[in-house]
């Protein structure tokens, strides 16, 4: 929480409630309103207010780009000439049981050539040619490792620092700790083409209140939000006269029944519905947009036209309060191993496969930095990427690479961010993080602080314990920080 009221507090005026302490409790609720214990009256009767973070942000929003399937770290931006100059060889140490399924054992040398570029140097693959453009703006965190090696686990762990469904996803603690910028669109929105693996309860909003549960749609749908049109024959003015009427009702319900949240995040939700009907449809129009910033974004390509509408959409939607976004890309079923669920999932041939989906994401990644620059809304939008672990060094099946959650690469743009930042290593193959490795949990603490939010401290009280997004453990990457 955020210096808000604590989940046992409630528990306790629910209890005063009920003991039938009548005024009593009412003047216990209002002395702790006095001294800050509870929140005030606009966040008591809309959960979404706009909180106060634990101390000044750098940070407004996040937009998440989340490479599903996981690219390969030694064939994206951690280059290893040792892995080249021993492929085919035998890889000692690595274990055939890794991965998901059974690997060789022996090297596999990356087929993509490496290029150093910006006055940091950094490393990166010809896979990205209008990324590596932004190479100094990249604080690129190499030692990352995950708890497992299936998909799903795997991305539930990124989500929500969890390898089991039922927690919270980052983007609902965010949400639960400091609200809403605006009062016309969600708070947290998922964007995503064929649903990942693991589906909806990778951004489950867990055993928070649903009210913090993240707005999902696929962008590429004519409707990218189900029923939010309403009825042909009903015009606005008697919408709103019916809802002003229910709305009344509602909050006559309300009153007899003042500490329940989830009945106030209920009602809430019907009025943030009605707002959505005009605002929403509106944001997800890219063709508004100008033709060259549409093509810049590559909509004019037919490979990475989805990807690019959802980087574009992301963009429009932070520009007008939306707090949290996450892109899962919309890549079709790629060559070499990757179907639409885990596009970058290279089993069978990384070269034919991630020659593929690179060609989907480079060019929209690279517009959506461009244009966040040029706007100025990159001094206060963090922009993270990265998929759910990385891949094995050595091959599967001579070609391919299967799943490692010992290395894989991860970087950071944007506020509070240090541009051109290199943390963290692999081992000479990129087969293990051995240097300053960095855990699921210091992501999100290092996300939460440039959000204003001191991990340790957004907790919510479930089932006797005080929960918190990074558990019991998590630190902060100062290194990578401005």
């Amino acid at each position: 929480m955020t210096d808000r009221a604590s989940s046992f507090l409630t528990s306790r005026r629910r209890f005063l409630e009920r003991a039938g302490l009548g005024f009593g409790s009412l003047a216990f609720t209002s002395l702790l309103h006095q001294t800050g214990a509870v929140a005030s009256s606009a966040s008591a009767t809309n959960p979404l207010a706009a909180q106060h973070p634990h101390y000044s942000p750098k940070a407004k929003a996040v937009i998440w780009l989340f490479q599903t399937g996981s690219p390969s770290q030694v064939d994206t931006f951690d280059y290893k000439p040792v892995l080249q100059k021993r492929s085919g060889e035998k890889l000692n140490g690595a274990d055939p049981k890794t991965g998901f399924f059974t690997t060789t054992g022996k090297c596999l040398g990356s087929p993509f050539k490496f290029k150093q570029h910006g006055q940091s140097g950094a490393w990166m693959s010809e896979l990205f040619p209008n990324l590596s453009q932004h190479a100094d703006d990249l604080a690129f965190i190499y030692s990352c490792y995950s708890q497992s090696n299936n998909h799903t686990p795997a991305m539930l762990e990124m989500n929500s620092g969890m390898i089991r469904q039922g927690f919270p996803s980052m983007g609902s603690w965010v949400t639960y700790g400091l609200g809403s910028e605006n009062t016309n669109l969600p708070a947290y929105v998922v964007m995503h083409g064929t649903k990942p693996r693991g589906n909806d309860p990778i951004w489950s909003s867990g055993f928070l209140p649903s009210v913090y549960q993240a707005t999902a749609l696929d962008p590429r749908q004519g409707k990218p939000i189900a029923n939010l049109q309403r009825h042909a024959e009903m015009n606005d003015p008697q919408q709103r006269s019916m809802l002003d009427l229910l709305r009344a009702s509602n909050r006559d319900h309300l009153k007899r029944r003042p500490f329940d949240s989830d009945l106030a995040a209920r009602l809430e939700s019907f009025e943030l519905a009605y707002r959505m009907q005009t605002a929403a449809p509106e944001v997800f129009d890219v063709s508004q947009e100008p033709k060259h910033i549409q093509e810049m974004y590559g909509l004019n390509r037919p490979d990475s036209k989805d990807y690019g509408r959802q980087c574009l959409i992301a963009r429009r939607l932070i520009e007008r309060g939306v707090r949290f976004v996450q892109v899962f890309p919309a890549i079709p079923k790629t060559p070499g191993g990757g179907v639409g669920d885990v596009p970058w999932d290279g089993h069978n041939d990384i070269n034919v496969n991630h020659r593929a989906c690179a060609s989907t994401v480079d060019q929209p990644t690279a517009a959506l930095l461009s244009d966040l620059k040029s706007r100025g809304l990159i001094e206060d939008t963090l922009v993270i990427y990265g998929g759910e672990f990385g891949r094995t060094s050595d091959s599967q099946g001579g070609k391919g690479r299967d799943h490692n959650p010992h290395a894989y690469t991860t970087w950071m743009t944007g506020a509070g961010v240090k541009g051109g930042a290199q943390y963290g290593a692999t081992d000479e193959f990129g087969y293990k993080s051995v240097e300053d490795r960095v855990s699921v949990h210091d992501i999100h603490a290092t996300v939460l602080h440039l959000l204003g939010l001191e991990h340790t401290r957004l907790t919510y009280r479930f089932n006797g314990r005080d929960f918190r997004l990074t558990d019991v453990a998590g630190n902060m990457i100062s290194e990578v920080l401005a």
